[in-house]
């Protein structure tokens, strides 16, 4: 079976590096939305609020790609930027120190913010953390992942099982943060906000933990195959790269830039509030940006191929993570507030369920990349695209399993859980299909002096894809009194309607990106 010990030793140590620093982030997002429910927003106002948020940590890394490729390397990015989210999740913790109940009935029963409550403070510190965490997740992550790649060589066939494995540490933290910070905050909700304080601290004192792994470690193991050491300085100086380009590319800049505030005058159009703004800063970046990058005029005609691959499926990566990232949003409202949690005589914690994709992804990561060497050995591996196609279609196949189960489901009514348990399931083989495979894709296609610029490019898909999901998820019905929604003119009036939507979006995506493999195959060699 394929595992660390066939790999360098600084594998393992960016292994637990990244399970330390997920069990931090991921800690944190099981409880958010719910914080946000409870002391600040509604479930739509939380929704969106979480969308603009999520889009944020994944536009970041752009800026902090950018930076390590230019001036500061990988590792000193990844020190900076644990720091700064360790300053966010003590922010957080702070934030729920102060806050009082402002809710003062069962928002389902119809519950609104007491006027007498001023819970402004808690607020602010609240936004302060969030953007220390968007500011320090845009050095760590485009550049710890880039490290992995920089331990072996560019031929390497250990590359997407390393890739693989690595994506299993992540789920490690996953896995065990929502268990932990679920149980310390499992009497945490509208009556009781100040409770989860506790679960940010434990993120706090994690990413801690991963920062000083990190440190004292990187010397003795983040080194190449020959021994040389990785992440310690940009292949290139700022001075080195910029000088003899910059008057000959005065004005592709400008115009791409120029590209970017039109963008963003069409996104924001008809904006009604801040997240509208943010969703139009993120996709107005996330087409100008990449229309920069494959127009560089230092680009070959085979290394602008190699980019194009990469953009056409970071496009239809946006759809599958919008589908994919309502666990973090909708169905965590669903799991709180429509869904019956009882096992026997006890209640299952909302944040439980967010533990079911990392441990199915941590009990067939190796499993999955065994099956991707043994079909690399007799020539019949899918490839990339074919991957992330099959991702599509099984996320769609979860949708359709858990619609099928709320059929008839209402708020009285509530539907069982063990079709939550199915869809989870099902999305986490979907994700190993996509999520380590675009890493892999990303490092093996992108030019080297592009390396974390392309990482961070990638990872706007992201961006762009949580913004989505923090929209589509507001058309959840039923979650609040009066609540009704319609997408396309055509009315979502109860929880299959709205899983169909996601099921028929991923679907037709995953047809597409299918009949689109040979032409991307030809394109990548």
């Amino acid at each position: 079976m394929t595992n660390l010990k066939k790999h360098p030793h600084g594998l393992k140590l960016l292994f637990v590096t990244e399970l330390a620093e997920r069990f931090s982030y991921y800690g944190m997002r099981a409880i958010l939305v719910l914080y946000l429910i409870a002391a600040f927003l509604g479930n739509a106002g939380a929704s969106r609020l979480y969308g603009s948020f999520a889009g944020l940590i994944y536009l970041s890394p752009l800026l902090g790609g950018y930076i390590a490729d230019r001036y500061w390397g990988n590792r000193r990015s990844i020190i900076v930027g644990a720091v700064v989210m360790i300053v966010g999740q003590l922010m957080l913790f702070a934030s729920a120190c102060l806050v009082k109940q402002s809710i003062f009935l069962d928002p389902l029963a119809g519950g609104t913010i007491d006027p007498n409550v001023d819970n402004a403070v808690p607020f602010w510190l609240m936004m302060i953390g969030l953007a220390c965490l968007i500011i320090g997740n845009g050095a760590f992550k485009p550049n710890i992942s880039t490290m992995v790649g920089g331990l072996y060589e560019q031929d390497d066939s250990r590359i997407d099982s390393a890739f693989t494995l690595f994506y299993m540490g992540v789920n490690i933290g996953a896995f065990v943060a929502p268990l932990l910070i679920g149980w310390l905050t499992a009497d945490g909700g509208w009556a009781n906000p100040g409770i989860f304080r506790w679960g940010f601290l434990c993120a706090a004192i994690a990413m801690a933990l991963s920062l000083s792994a990190f440190v004292y470690f990187k010397n003795s193991l983040l080194v190449r195959p020959d021994g040389k050491p990785i992440g310690v300085a940009p292949a290139k100086s700022a001075k080195q790269e910029s000088k003899p380009a910059s008057k000959r590319n005065l004005w592709h800049i400008v115009l791409c830039s120029l590209l970017a505030l039109l963008l963003f005058g069409l996104f924001s159009h008809s904006a009604a509030d801040v997240n509208d703004y943010v969703a139009a800063v993120i996709y107005a970046v996330g087409i100008a940006l990449p229309v920069l990058v494959i127009s560089d005029s230092s680009l070959t005609t085979s290394e602008r191929k190699k980019i194009l691959v990469v953009y056409v499926l970071a496009l239809f990566s946006v759809f599958f993570w919008a589908a994919y990232e309502q666990a973090c949003s909708s169905l965590v409202i669903f799991a709180d507030q429509q869904c019956d949690r009882s096992l026997g005589g006890f209640t299952v914690p909302t944040t439980w369920f967010q533990s079911i994709n990392p441990i199915v992804v941590i009990l067939f990561a190796p499993v999955i990349a065994v099956l991707w060497e043994w079909l690399g050995k007799r020539r019949i591996e899918p490839s990339s695209p074919a991957k992330q196609a099959i991702g599509l279609l099984l996320l769609a196949l979860g949708y359709v399993v858990i619609a099928f189960g709320t059929n008839g489901a209402t708020v009285a009514s509530k539907a069982s859980m063990w079709w939550l348990v199915i869809l989870f399931f099902i999305h986490s083989i979907a994700e190993l299909a996509v999520g380590p495979i675009g890493l892999s894709l990303v490092n093996k296609l992108s030019p080297a002096r592009f390396a974390s610029l392309m990482m961070g490019l990638w990872y706007t898909a992201f961006a762009a894809s949580n913004a989505l999901a923090g929209r589509l998820a507001t058309l959840l019905p039923g979650s609040e009194a009066g609540h009704t929604s319609s997408i396309l003119g055509f009315p979502i009036e109860n929880l299959t309607d709205f899983f169909l939507v996601f099921a028929i979006m991923a679907g037709g995506m995953s047809i597409i990106l299918f009949c689109l493999c040979p032409w991307l195959k030809r394109l990548m060699k």
